[in-house]
């Protein structure tokens, strides 16, 4: 699973290794052998759990997301033109800067990311939280997000696969203010798979996320 950043390379390393997350900027083994159809798969999931209704997501009641000027987003996710395919891209955004915003905050259980995730995606992503707080660190520097690729289901499901750039992208100490660059290597590129439902809210939550770094699908 997740997201997002960028492990740090000792502390959160055991912490993350079921999540399958790279390093920042890169380092360790290369997963781009993995079997691609774990990715692919993603689409055909059964175990969500679909919503009854059909709510208008704009009334939902979303968090709101301020990140410090050092730490930048970029979305390279254009308009479908599909009012559900937009609606996942939108939420999925503001769920990788909650993870960050819970790291900022050093709150394994801020609100922000519980309203995005649920089932093992939270609990997973609650203990690389764990490992950043830990750690004394956040993270900082630029990331960028690009390929996306988004499926619906009839049954208010969609799974949503794209890249992640960590190129730009570092741990910061917070006792120290020691910004740990990293180089840039393939693994700085990361394949994510999410699989998400529209809950009674009209929010598309993750319920699980999957990571393949170094994967050749997001090399420059």
């Amino acid at each position: 699973m997740t997201r997002r950043p960028r492990l740090l390379t000792t502390a959160a390393a055991g912490a993350m290794s079921a999540l399958l997350l790279a390093g920042c900027g890169g380092g360790g083994d290369d997963d781009a052998s993995k079997p691609k159809d774990k990715i692919a798969g993603a689409d055909t999931d059964d175990t969500a759990s679909p919503s009854p209704t059909a709510p208008d997501p704009s009334t939902a009641d979303r968090p709101k997301i301020e990140m410090p000027a050092d730490l930048s987003y970029t979305f390279d996710w254009p308009k479908t033109g599909n009012k559900d395919k937009d609606a996942v891209l939108s939420d999925s955004e503001q769920s990788i800067k909650a993870v960050d915003l819970a790291i900022l905050n050093q709150d394994p259980l801020d609100k922000a990311y519980r309203f995005y995730y649920e089932g093992g995606a939270a609990a997973q992503t609650q203990q690389f939280i764990k490992a950043y707080v830990k750690a004394k660190a956040r993270t900082t520097g630029a990331y960028r997000y690009y390929e996306p690729v988004v499926n619906i289901s009839g049954s208010g499901n969609a799974s949503l696969v794209y890249c992640e750039d960590q190129g730009k992208a570092y741990d910061l100490y917070l006792e120290t203010k020691k910004v740990d660059k990293t180089p840039v290597t393939k693994n700085s590129y990361v394949l994510y798979s999410s699989q998400l439902y529209k809950n009674d809210k009209g929010v598309w939550v993750i319920q699980k996320l999957m990571a393949v770094r170094g994967n050749s699908k997001c090399q420059p």
